[in-house]
């Protein structure tokens, strides 16, 4: 269960009697007038954000800490750590933080540079002397996804069966070391788990130990940052909360089978909220590495820069603050790590489940901007015209790849981005639009004759990046859908694959025709020809090939690109 705040203030005791609904109001009004939050405000804000977000508490749950330097502000859980045995989600729990173990991984490297024993333009060679082309791959170009190495969770097929076996060190980099590159090192930025694979195996190499082992001898012992471990398979923890996902029919189950050698340095670890306060106060501190190699680490450079990332960390704003942080997502977990430097707020979000939900940086996002007194305010749809909603309808692009669709359906104006979802926006008055369930805002410009030219993308509801998408076009007729004939339809089912995707093509006991990728829900899928079936969900057509039988391929089209996938 959630923590819930005990009043204590003065309020409170001149009228025991007051309404639980306005208590709450008046302690959440406390942070609200450019104040820091107080611990009660902070514990009624939380509260009443988990209740929005519709966690459920008999479902998969959660772990929430808050902290302003040493200053705990809140800690509490809810939902279930074991849905099977009934047990509930307690603050101390442990979870998997996945790619959050990247900070670790590029900390425990640093330290090893700071001490001498390696530089961050040696090459990889130097380290693994018979890795391809390692001559020309830096440790800088791992540490900041740089590298073009060929990331094997990326791998087609791999991250089914071939994730659960154990591998050393050596074995795991053996699954992707021949693989082609992605492009040449230092040329484009790619997220990769190759290269934090790759990392471990340059701190093993410098230290003689497991990566593991030498994160903790370095780093987490010296600071006694405790509650953080790495997951050995033959080990018991205490604590350890279980991991569930969605199966295909949207139902709570268990995670999936992962063997935790696979994630390595890249996303190996467990921890609980209290263990990543501490990391983060021993981290930003000043207590781990030199002055230098932090400053490299919270500084993206080169290619990196537009994206935002460092060495294991994310750069962003909030509320005219920087915001540094990381999120991860592991079979049957996700996390996020948040720490605003200005203010050394600490936001911690650990998750036991890796089905659909409120994005945790959202959340992360509203709770560190309650707690340094700037809260978002909630969205408050106002009535809009038809006429206005009418004229924004159009395609909008960013670049000549990305477009968005705005178009009007059931009385709201909708937005649909190439790839991706439709989502109903809640107008806000003054051509300004809230995505729901998000900070993102979506702001209309009108030229001089009153017509929409482009619309303005405000990420987070910050205005410092904010993209602009011109008008490119009129509404594309909104295509109609037929029924399938049982002849049709068995024509188009069975498991398609390529070496980047794969798709399995079903019907469901409901009798409804669905499409599933590997490690993903499946989608209902509508058909606009007997060859040709759209996905709504992800905005991507299916199009098979006219075999007078079954089909032998099927092309998926979706963001302008296309992938043929023959049957298997």
């Amino acid at each position: 269960m959630l923590r819930r705040f005990q009043p204590t203030d003065e309020e409170s005791m001149r009228n025991p009697n007051l309404p639980v609904a306005v208590l709450l109001a008046l302690l959440i009004g406390a942070a609200q007038a450019g104040q820091p939050a107080t611990p009660a405000a902070m514990a009624a804000y939380a509260d009443k954000l988990l209740d929005e977000s519709k966690i459920n508490r008999d479902g998969p749950g959660l772990t929430v800490l808050v902290a302003r330097g040493d200053q705990l502000l809140y800690k509490g859980a809810r939902g279930m750590a074991s849905i099977e045995l009934g047990v509930p989600m307690q603050p101390d729990q442990l979870l998997r933080i996945g790619s959050v173990t990247k900070q670790f991984a590029a900390a425990t490297l640093l330290k090893q540079i700071d001490e001498g024993k390696g530089k961050l333009d040696d090459p990889l060679s130097k380290y693994l002397p018979d890795y391809p082309n390692g001559s020309n791959i830096t440790l800088l170009q791992l540490l900041n996804h740089t590298s073009g190495v060929k990331s094997y969770t990326g791998i087609s097929g791999y991250m089914r069966n071939q994730i659960r076996r154990d591998l050393s060190t050596a074995e795991l980099i053996s699954e992707f070391r021949d693989q082609p590159v992605d492009f040449a090192p230092g040329e484009k930025w790619a997220y990769n788990n190759s290269g934090y694979v790759l990392l471990g195996a340059v701190i093993e190499a410098i230290s003689g130990k497991t990566w593991h082992q030498a994160l903790d001898d370095a780093l987490l012992k010296p600071a006694q940052v405790g509650n953080i471990h790495y997951q050995a398979g033959d080990k018991l923890f205490k604590g350890m909360a279980q991991g569930y996902t969605l199966n295909g029919q949207r139902e709570v189950a268990p995670a999936g089978i992962l063997s935790m050698t696979q994630p390595h340095a890249a996303g190996a670890l467990i921890g609980n909220t209290e263990g990543l306060w501490r990391w983060n106060q021993a981290l930003h501190g000043g207590k781990l590495i030199s002055k230098a190699s932090y400053e490299r680490m919270v500084t993206p450079e080169g290619v990196a820069k537009p994206r935002h990332y460092g060495f294991g960390i994310g750069t962003g704003t909030l509320r005219g603050q920087t915001m540094l942080g990381h999120g991860g997502g592991i079979h049957g977990f996700v996390s996020q790590l948040s720490y605003l430097p200005q203010s050394q707020t600490t936001v911690v979000i650990l998750r036991n489940s890796d089905g659909s939900g409120q994005p945790l940086d959202t959340i992360a996002r509203k709770l560190a901007a309650f707690a340094i007194g700037e809260p978002f305010a909630e969205p408050k749809a106002v009535a809009v015209p038809a006429e206005q909603l009418k004229a924004a309808e159009g395609v909008y692009a960013l670049d000549d790849k990305q477009t968005r669709t705005l178009r009007v359906k059931d009385g709201a104006l909708t937005n649909r981005r190439s790839g991706g979802g439709i989502a109903a926006l809640i107008p806000l008055g003054n051509d300004r639009y809230a995505f729901p369930d998000s900070l993102t805002q979506l702001h209309l410009e009108r030229g001089a004759d009153g017509k929409a030219v482009a619309v303005r993308l405000l990420n987070n509801g910050e205005t410092e990046g904010a993209e602009r998408w011109a008008r490119s076009g009129d509404l594309p007729a909104d295509q109609g859908f037929i029924t399938l004939s049982p002849e049709q339809r068995q024509a188009l089912l069975g498991d398609y694959s390529a070496p980047q995707f794969a798709i399995k093509v079903f019907i469901d006991d409901k009798g409804v025709l669905r499409g599933q990728a590997p490690g993903q829900p499946s989608f209902a899928l509508q058909a606009r020809t007997p060859r040709q079936l759209y996905v709504p969900e992800v905005d991507a057509v299916l199009d098979f090939s006219a075999e007078d039988a079954k089909a032998g391929s099927v092309t998926l089209i979706q963001g302008g690109n296309k992938l043929v996938m023959p049957r298997k």
